[in-house]
């Protein structure tokens, strides 16, 4: 196998802003395992948050290629790195996704299969998408909400976090009065102590919220769970499930586990998450990065496991430049093509311009990211 990639430059429609954070904009990679005149693709987006920005991102690349390209086909690769391969086993989860990701899709594109079907479900799975609104006034989150209900959404993913939590209180009666009928999640990313938890969350409960992801710090799973137990909406730890032992862990003591692949390192870590979750009472949620349809689409192929689903990612940016897992009238849907199923949204592109063994577009990787710390 050949193992090539280059850097890209993601924007975002609008700045997104959580409670620790505002983003712009973030670097990704595109990585590309080629064999037998097919090439397979996968998606790694830096993050500061995640300890991942492009540089490292590149130098792991360098590190693992020799290893990679020694595999005599994807489907030695596939098998023999679900295993924990030494050539990939010390890689960031980010980019061991991103790896998985490709030769999956160069394994479904060989055998002609969609990655579903290559992963145990035989019909393409479909599922409404949370989009998220920002932490923004309540008169600009009513009216996003009404634009998105309108235009198909019925699951809203409200950031919380303000210094005043009044602030947050007003921006989620907004959204409930601009979209009445849409579920609500709220996310405050970790940004409550846990009396706040405790006291707000009633609060807002008689809004109509559905359910809270990580409403108090990370680090304190404890603490997360006696939250859980008091709390009238479903729980969902994200910040403090990161990975398959974090899960483990926290099975039957909170509600939900919140997986994102890039945090968890692929879908074969995330099935292993998912089925240790099973018959413990917390369900599983799968989340995203900001990231193309490229980085959202191996997660979209998983999306029949979940109770809530938020891939939106994509969704989030100003032009999304590759295309095939829809979700702009509120439903991703994994595309029943061979491998991932997704297309660059640029008919006419062609590979010409790509770099190899970690040389940059016009120095990208040393620019580092901007704003790229905002972890969805």
């Amino acid at each position: 196998m050949k193992l090539t990639w280059h850097t890209a430059d993601l924007r975002l429609a609008e700045p997104l802003r959580i409670s620790r954070s505002v983003m712009t904009r973030r670097d990704a990679v595109w990585i590309a395992v080629e064999h037998g005149g097919l090439r397979g693709w996968g998606e790694v987006v830096a993050s500061d948050y995640l300890g991942l920005p492009t540089a490292r991102i590149l130098r792991n690349l360098e590190a693992v290629r020799p290893g990679t390209e020694r595999f005599p086909d994807p489907e030695t690769a596939w098998a023999e790195t679900g295993g924990g391969h030494p050539a990939w086993r010390e890689l960031p989860a980010g980019v061991l996704a991103a790896l998985e990701a490709a030769v999956l899709d160069l394994v479904g594109k060989r055998a002609g299969e969609p990655a579903h079907r290559l992963l145990g479900t035989p019909e393409a799975p479909a599922a409404a998408t949370a989009r998220t609104i920002g932490i923004t006034a309540p008169v600009p989150a009513a009216a996003q909400a009404a634009r998105l209900a309108v235009g198909g959404f019925t699951v809203l993913k409200v950031k919380a976090g303000s210094p005043d939590p009044a602030e947050d209180l007003a921006r989620v009666e907004a959204v409930r009065t601009g979209a009445p009928d849409a579920r609500l999640l709220l996310d405050p990313n970790g940004a409550w102590t846990e009396r706040q938890a405790l006291d707000l969350l009633p609060r807002f409960a008689a809004l109509g919220v559905d359910a809270v992801e990580q409403p108090i710090a990370p680090g304190r799973p404890d603490a997360l769970a006696r939250v859980a137990k008091e709390s009238p909406i479903p729980v969902i730890a994200d910040e403090d499930a990161v990975t398959h032992e974090d899960a483990e862990a926290l099975a039957g003591r909170v509600h939900g586990v919140n997986v994102k692949l890039a945090k968890c390192g692929g879908v074969r870590a995330a099935l292993r998450i998912h089925e240790a979750l099973l018959g413990t009472g917390t369900d599983l949620m799968l989340g995203c990065l900001t990231a193309s349809s490229l980085g959202i689409a191996p997660a979209v192929h998983l999306a029949d496991r979940a109770r809530w689903v938020d891939l939106d990612g994509h969704l989030l940016l100003a032009e999304d430049p590759w295309t095939g897992i829809g979700g702009a009238d509120g439903t991703v849907r994994a595309p029943n093509r061979a491998g991932l199923g997704v297309r660059r949204a640029d008919a006419g592109w062609t590979e010409a311009g790509r770099t190899e063994a970690g040389r940059t577009e016009a120095g990208r990787a040393d620019a580092g990211p901007d704003h790229a710390g905002a972890a969805r």
